[in-house]
């Protein structure tokens, strides 16, 4: 891998030149510039070489990191972005993955972590912190719908649904009349947030209900 041109954008001033001391001093880059704004990031890039990656932080004075990857993408798409951040909200988290960001990364995580990140998304991976990965996992995981609220009669009628049994033929598997089954059915598409049989059945093998 050739050396690489590292521009890093953090408004706090020991925090920046912190990192910036640290990787000037790696031999896998040759230039690194910080900056303490997106504005003074932009506003330098007439001055200095486009970097092949960036760090940046998300709270900044003025325009903030996500706005500003939006930006710093459009113009130089082939720069790639690492949030380097103390925030692992999950909104923060895929608002910067959906501005086009290909790593986020946690300030607590050890500067050698941080090259390693650097270095596997320049190779053309991706890099996240253990917690926020784990973040990502659970929201592309399939979401269990909330049918412990649902009574022992209620999950009896789901699976009677799932089975295609009609409302008389429910009745009769589960001892209750057919008004009895409709009052049931009304409430478990209550629980379910759901509108018909076909939701439910929908929800089932997608596994979003047991």
């Amino acid at each position: 891998m050739q050396r690489l041109i590292l521009g890093i954008i953090e408004d706090i001033e020991e925090i920046r030149e912190y990192y910036v001391e640290y990787f000037r001093k790696q031999p896998e880059f040759i230039f690194v510039k910080g900056s303490d704004s997106m504005e003074a990031f932009f506003e330098s890039q007439s001055e200095y070489p486009v970097p092949d990656i960036i760090l940046s932080d998300i709270n900044l004075p003025g325009m903030n990191g996500i706005e500003g990857i939006k930006k710093i993408k459009r113009k130089y798409i082939e720069t790639n972005i690492i949030m380097l951040t103390v925030l692992n909200d999950s909104e923060r988290i895929f608002k910067s993955l959906c501005a086009g960001a290909t790593g986020y990364i946690l300030k607590d995580t050890p500067l050698p972590h941080i090259k390693e990140a650097i270095l596997e998304v320049q190779s053309g991976g991706s890099f996240m912190s253990s917690s926020v990965a784990r973040k990502v996992v659970e929201y592309f995981s399939p979401k269990k719908a909330p049918n412990d609220t649902l009574s022992s009669k209620e999950e009896q009628i789901v699976h009677a649904i799932i089975d295609g049994l009609s409302y008389k033929m429910i009745g009769s598997r589960v001892g209750i009349s057919t008004d009895t089954v409709r009052f049931h059915i009304k409430n478990i598409y209550r629980k379910l947030q759901v509108n018909s049989k076909s939701e439910v059945v929908t929800k089932y093998y997608k596994g979003e209900i047991n």
